[in-house]
């Protein structure tokens, strides 16, 4: 078994269930970690044996690109989509943060965690 990071994935988007958000939007931050079996393109240097972070990168922007009310959904979405379209990837785990949320206070950023494994 071995994983793949992907860090500091930087988008603007428009999550939030504030209207302002939802116009505006605000910058975001997304890191992935996605574990399979890598034994073999460990021994082949074939990309077409890995698991393309390329692939993973274009998931994380189109999904992050849907407007969504929750950083949950999102989250979910994307680990959704990642066992869709890899099957390769036995478990995922998604970090969605928000920078600067705008919740009366000076906050950095507040995040989601959600890590799956495939059935």
């Amino acid at each position: 078994m071995g994983r793949i990071r992907i860090n500091n994935i930087r988008v603007h988007s428009n999550h939030g269930c504030l209207k302002e958000e939802m116009l505006i939007g605000s910058d975001y931050r997304v890191d992935l970690d996605v574990f399979a079996d890598l034994a073999k393109p460990s021994q082949s240097d074939k990309l077409s044996e890995t698991v393309d972070y390329v692939h993973l990168n274009k998931i994380v922007q189109e999904e992050m690109a849907i407007r969504s009310n929750l950083l949950e959904h999102v989250a979910k979405r994307i680990i959704d989509r990642i066992f869709l379209e890899i099957p390769t990837v036995n478990k995922a785990q998604v970090e969605v943060a928000k920078i600067n949320p705008p919740m009366g206070g000076d906050v950095e950023s507040v995040a989601v965690s959600l890590k799956h494994q495939r059935p």
